[in-house]
This record gives C-alpha cells, sequence and structure tokens, in this order.
C-alpha cells in the first residue's frame, strides 16, 4: 500500500528537536546556532537526566558537534517540509521511502541526513529525543537490511528484516516521519509532549 506525503524527514528518522521549537515554528527563518545551542540546552534540562525507551533518550545519544549539526538538518526539513514529497510503501518484510525535493538545498539535506543516520545506525550512536521506535530499531540493527539509492533530488531508501517486530518497528516508525510530513515542527513538539508525559506517568 502506497501514500504519498509532504515530509519533514528524509529516512525513518523522527528526531527530536528541543522545547523551544516553538518559537522556531513561528519564525523557522530565524533559528541561528545560538538558538540551537539553547534549545538543545533547555531540552535537556526540561527532560531530566537519563531519558530513554519510552520517553527516556538512550544512553548512546550524544549531544556533541555531530548532534547539532544533525539536529540542524533535521530543522532545515523540517522548516521546509512543504518543499519536500514523499511516498511510502509498506512491504512484507520492511518500508520502502522515496523522499524527494525540487529545491537543490533541501534535496542535498535529504541526502546528508541520509548519510548521517546510516552511520550512525552502523556505528550504534542513537539520535533520538522522543521516537518510541528508534531503540528498537538500534537495538536490533543487525538484524536490518538497507538499501540506498541516490537520485537527483533525494533518495530512495529500502530497509527490512526477518524479523517481524523489526518489521513492525519499521511501518510505526514510517508513521511518525508522516506525522512529521504532515505537521512539520507542531508534530514535533507534540511528539515530545507526548512522550514527556509518558515519562512522567511512570
Amino acid at each position: 500500500m502506497k501514500r504519498s506525503y509532504k515530509l519533514a524527514a528524509g529516512i525513518a528518522a523522527a528526531l527530536g528537536l528541543g522545547l523551544g521549537a516553538a518559537a522556531v515554528i513561528a519564525h523557522p527563518g530565524a533559528m541561528g546556532q545560538g538558538m540551537m545551542h539553547r534549545m538543545e540546552h533547555g531540552m535537556m534540562q526540561g527532560m531530566g537526566p537519563g531519558m530513554t525507551h519510552g520517553g527516556r533518550m538512550a544512553a548512546g545519544v550524544q549531544h556533541d558537534d555531530a548532534f547539532r549539526a544533525d539536529m540542524g538538518l533535521v530543522h532545515d526539513m523540517l522548516a521546509n517540509h512543504e518543499s519536500i514529497k514523499r511516498t511510502v510503501t509498506n512491504l512484507p518484510n520492511g518500508t520502502r521511502t522515496v523522499t524527494e525535493s525540487d529545491d537543490p538545498t533541501v534535496a542535498q539535506a535529504i541526502k546528508a541526513h541520509v548519510a548521517s543516520m546510516e552511520q550512525r545506525l552502523r556505528d550504534g550512536r542513537e539520535f533520538n529525543l522522543f521516537s518510541p521506535t528508534i531503540p528498537v530499531l538500534f537495538e536490533n540493527r543487525e538484524k536490518l537490511k538497507t538499501t540506498v539509492e541516490a537520485t537527483d533530488k533525494g533518495i530512495v531508501f529500502v530497509q527490512t528484516s526477518d524479523d517481524q517486530e523489526v518489521v513492525a518497528a519499521l511501518q510505526a516508525h514510517a508513521e511518525e516521519v508522516s506525522e512529521l510530513a504532515r505537521d512539520g515542527m507542531a508534530a514535533m513538539m507534540r511528539g515530545m509532549r507526548s512522550r514527556m508525559m509518558g515519562s512522567a506517568q511512570r
């Protein structure tokens, strides 16, 4: 079954930006490195120590220059999500996504994001702040088979597994990304609030 969406991110990666993104929703072009740093700092203070599975941050998440660079790519795609088109196909053993943009700058951001996330997956360096499916995929990364094909305007990304629980996580994650596709940064904030509320109730 195929579903076409405008989206905010290039692959199955619903990645967290931080509390304080509300200001960026209203003024996405105004976000510089200083604001990104304040967002990251405020997000960490607001979420508290040790956030991992089910609303908590995995222990492997590192907030360094690479993290900030990846945050920047995600921000750029969220801010320009209306210029991005994505087709998601659920396969019996995974997902196939085509993510492209007619804007060359956005297309390059998609490609850079995919390359960075694939390297993080290989290294086990999780990049996630609220998604319940990303920890599952990182924990089972050895069960994943990935094919990436660059196009002139973006990326064709196929990810499969022989483990049906991992397949379910792949497809659920595609739904998370589709929510970002529809609503951009508003979806990001909604997801973070939901995960934080779930953690507070534990």
